[in-house]
Order: structure tokens, then sequence, then C-alpha cells
């Protein structure tokens, strides 16, 4: 009798153990004397102590910082940049079988692709294309964790530093473009007012009544002035008829 207690004791912590939960978020790679058999999960899940063992990986979305890279663009300009990755398994067998550590492996891997992209382009894309960069990113990163399990959702470029010269040196560019765009403006304006002042010579020239009111209204103006003295000038054309009539 004490015998069977005692097996009836061992069953139930046997069965007690293999009782495993897992979340919703979580999936359980099940190894069988050393081979692989399956995954399970979410919930309650049995794991036979001794013959199985279980692998638990989350499968929530995972932000990894990448650190800051000393870069050199393809314009030969060093620069420091960092990244930060969005990425999650998709595939949790191949998450545990065929790498060791998903989550360094992509780290690395991520670094390594932030240099090489980034040495690909030019500062001013870099400054003004990151969108564009972002998405060389996420493509080539994912096509590289694909055989792992993994799939990189964003890649988003954080920050991006230069050294005191070269800031001073786009400060001065940027100083340059502002002072040729103000010249190009104003001769634009100086062009303008030359067309139409050209159209209005052209108009004048056409009536010469309208020029003898533009010069009345010029006098009227005059007129307004606080001065005791005015001295103007008398066209010929209009005192011709006045010297027609005398004669």
């Amino acid at each position: 009798m004490p015998f069977i207690v005692a097996v009836l004791i061992i069953i139930a912590v046997l069965v007690f153990s293999s009782l495993n939960v897992l979340n919703e978020y979580e999936r359980g790679v099940i190894f069988q004397l050393g081979r692989f058999v399956g995954i399970k999960g979410p919930g309650l899940i049995i794991v036979w102590p001794v013959f199985q063992r279980m692998r638990k990986v989350d499968l929530r979305v995972i932000v990894l910082s990448v650190p800051k890279q000393d870069v050199i663009t393809r314009d030969n300009v060093s620069v420091k940049v960092n990244a930060v990755v969005y990425f999650r398994v998709v595939d949790p067998g191949k998450a545990i079988i065929q790498v060791a550590n998903a989550f360094d492996a992509t780290s690395q891997v991520a670094q390594t692709t932030l240099r090489s992209v980034v040495g690909q382009h030019e500062m001013d894309d870099l400054l003004s294309q990151r969108d564009k960069l972002n998405v060389d990113l996420q493509r080539i990163l994912d096509q590289s964790t694909e055989a792992w399990g993994i799939k990189v959702a964003t890649v988003e470029i954080k920050d991006v530093d230069l050294d005191e010269t070269m800031i001073r040196a786009m400060a001065k560019q940027a100083e340059a473009e502002r002072t040729r765009r103000a010249k190009i403006i104003n001769a634009e304006g100086e062009k303008q007012a030359a067309q139409t002042l050209v159209e209005a010579a052209q108009a004048l020239a056409r009536e010469p009544s309208a020029l003898q009111l533009r010069y009345l209204q010029t006098l009227a103006d005059i007129a307004h002035e606080r001065t005791q003295l005015l001295v103007f000038p008398l066209p010929l054309d209009l005192i011709k008829p006045l010297l027609g009539q005398r004669e």
C-alpha cells in the first residue's frame, strides 16, 4: 500500500510539473529527446519532464536601439548615425533553431546594414531623403533576417551628428544660398519693373494727350508740397497751339 501511494504521488508531481501556461503573445518550441517536434500555445500545454523540453518565444514587437555608428558618406563626410528597429518573431521554430540568439544577431546585422547603406549616399541625401534611406534599411534587414523567422517592420534613422567644422561649412553654404536667392529675386523685380516702364512709355508715346494729362497730374502733386517757390519745365507741346494762334 505505501508503494502505491508513493507511485501516485510521483505521478501527480510529474503531471503537475508538466503543466505550463503560455500567454497569448507567447509560443513554446518543443524538443523531444533533442528533436524539434512542434510549436505549442497559447494556453495550457503539457511538457513531459525528462523527455521533453520547451523554449518560450515572445511574439510581440521588439524595439531595438542601434548604437551610433561612425560612417563616411559617399562624398567623404564623417558622421555618426544611430537608428531604431522594430521587429518581431513570426516563426518561433526558426528563431530558436536557425540562430543561437536572434535578438543579438538582428542587432549586429542592423549595425552593419546601417553603415553600408549610409555609406552609399551623400550627405545631402542623408539629411533630405531620410525616408528613402529608412525604406532601404528595412528592406535589406528584412531579407537578412527572414531565414531566422524574424520580420523587420520599420527602421528609423534617429540622429545624424556632424563635427563642428562640417556644421560651420553647411551654415556658410546655407547663407550663400540665401544670398543667391535674394539677388535672383531682386533681379527679377528689376526686370519686371523695367518691362512695366517700357510698356508705359510705349502707351504714352501712342497717345500724346495722355502724356499731357500725366504732366498736369504731376504738377498737381507738386503743388501740394509746402514750398514758396516752384520751378517746373514747360513742354513745348503745350505752348505750340498758343504760338500758332499768335502768328
